[in-house]
């Protein structure tokens, strides 16, 4: 006997429903990254996993100790690099996993470059909505371009489409509530950021006054000085700032390896 209408209307909501979280899922090849030299999610303790430990906790630190009292929305943090090529979603990516491996935090890794959206790219997944349709109202909640992932802690929001008006987007008052939101919404959320380089690209100025913390990576050996500073002249002047040195070479008795140091501001609790 066939079904009624009402049954197959039922049954289409199930389907659509099982589609809708579908696409708000993302599937991280976590076994792809690990072998790329991307901090892993097992227990091995590699290298790399030691570094990124050592420069989340002093981010963590500025995000939820004594000095987040002094500073506007403590746990974004934003990543950026003076040009590009530097390293900077190399650094976002990693930063967010080995956040998502805390016992009491999660973490929400946003791609907010617009220009040349790299996180899905790096994490081999096929593009998707994401902030750019939240702005322009495409999409009408921004939990629509929320995607869980299968890192328990791990939530990410994809650039999404381009537009010629996106520094006008990025800095528009939705956006401002829309970081304020993740900022005050979940208490022990951090939010990455992975923006555009900060020389030449006025996206990335308007992001940087969101942003409570910075972490700018330059690769040694290549940055140069003048990049350095003139970067750190585009920031807000009260976040606190940190620098990663991307493919820095440390001596060992095997003669060296490529590592990344993170080097935070000087700056104290008021």
């Amino acid at each position: 006997m066939s079904g009624s209408p009402a049954d197959e209307h039922n049954i289409d909501d199930v389907i659509a429903s099982k589609q809708a979280e579908t696409d708000k899922h993302i599937d991280i090849d976590v076994a792809r990254l690990e072998a790329l030299g991307f901090v892993t999610l097992t227990n091995a303790r590699r290298q790399i996993n030691e570094e990124y430990r050592e420069i989340k906790r002093k981010l963590i630190q500025n995000a939820f100790g004594p000095l987040s009292k002094t500073l506007a929305n403590s746990n974004i943090i934003m990543v950026s690099s003076a040009r590009p090529s530097e390293g900077k979603t190399f650094t976002a990516v990693n930063l967010a996993l080995s956040i998502a491996a805390e016992q009491d935090k999660t973490v929400l890794l946003v791609d907010a470059d617009v220009l040349k959206p790299n996180v899905l790219r790096t994490l081999a997944v096929p593009e998707k909505k994401g902030l750019m349709d939240y702005l322009l109202g495409e999409s009408e909640d921004i939990s629509d371009v929320i995607y869980r992932t299968n890192v328990p802690k791990l939530r990410i929001i994809p650039a999404g489409s381009s537009h010629h008006l996106s520094t006008e987007l990025l800095a528009s008052g939705i956006m401002s509530e829309t970081v304020n939101e993740f900022s005050t919404r979940y208490k022990d959320r951090v939010v990455i950021i992975d923006t555009p380089p900060l020389i030449g690209i006025n996206e990335s100025a308007v992001l940087a006054s969101f942003a409570g913390q910075a972490v700018i990576v330059v690769e040694e050996g290549r940055t140069k000085l003048h990049d350095i500073q003139h970067s750190v002249e585009r920031l807000n002047p009260d976040m606190a700032i940190g620098f990663v040195v991307n493919k820095s070479i440390t001596n060992t008795e095997t003669g060296g390896y490529y590592g990344y140091s993170y080097y935070g501001s000087d700056r104290e609790p008021a």
